[in-house]
């Protein structure tokens, strides 16, 4: 009777939708991200915005960090130590866009878990129709088929040589790989450079995107 009491409870959280956190902040953004994260029933999203965001422990009742802010320099030494603890404890983050800009002075963020950053020699262009072409079958592109977008495209990151590379572009604008999983053991992490304004919030292929990708973040 106890074993099978177990498999119930175990059974039904793992049917229970997963915590979201979205942290936004540092950066001005369009509204229209936020219907990303609306009636979905695999995932409940919480906003914390700067300064807010990481002022406590927030590993009991978040599943999946979704990062769309920007703090590029300086964040407090406490709330390194919440965002390093939630890394560190298996705990999915997915990184969105001018996420990537965040951190610059902390090497282990950009090096280890993004594995990537935006730095001083790196560029950015507005309102580019790119081609994006699906590099690698994974349960975060299921169902997808290279598509086109229009976005803002970044060049000249810091890329770490050990990321999955997922997802590419021939746009001349930017490096070649526009999401990644990065090579962070301890948690499942994920860099998606897609997802600067409105023409790509509504893109259907993005949507699916950043939805899918929370949920392999949350090991679903």
């Amino acid at each position: 009777m106890k074993f099978i009491l177990v498999f119930l409870t175990t059974s039904c959280l793992a049917a229970q939708p997963l915590r979201v956190q979205l942290v936004t902040g540092g950066h001005d953004h369009e509204p229209s991200i936020y219907a990303l994260f609306d009636n979905q029933a695999g995932f409940h999203t919480n906003v914390k915005p700067h300064p807010q965001a990481f002022a406590a422990d927030f590993r009991r009742n978040t599943d999946v960090l979704v990062l769309y802010d920007m703090v590029k320099t300086g964040l407090a030494e406490d709330k390194r130590a919440r965002l390093r603890d939630f890394a560190q404890a298996g705990k999915g983050i997915v990184i969105l866009h001018h996420a990537i800009c965040s951190h610059t002075d902390w090497p282990w963020w950009f090096e280890e878990v993004s594995g990537g950053v935006y730095n001083e020699k790196s560029t950015f262009l507005h309102g580019q129709t790119m081609p994006v072409k699906i590099k690698k079958e994974h349960p975060i592109t299921k169902g997808l088929r290279d598509f086109v977008i229009n976005d803002e495209t970044y060049q000249h990151l810091w890329i770490s040589p050990k990321v999955d590379v997922l997802l590419t572009t021939t746009d001349p604008t930017s490096d070649g790989p526009v999401a990644w999983i990065s090579p962070y053991s301890k948690s499942r992490v994920v860099f998606i450079q897609l997802g600067h304004g409105p023409e790509a919030h509504r893109n259907p292929n993005y949507q699916r995107l950043v939805q899918q990708a929370i949920l392999w973040a949350g090991g679903r």
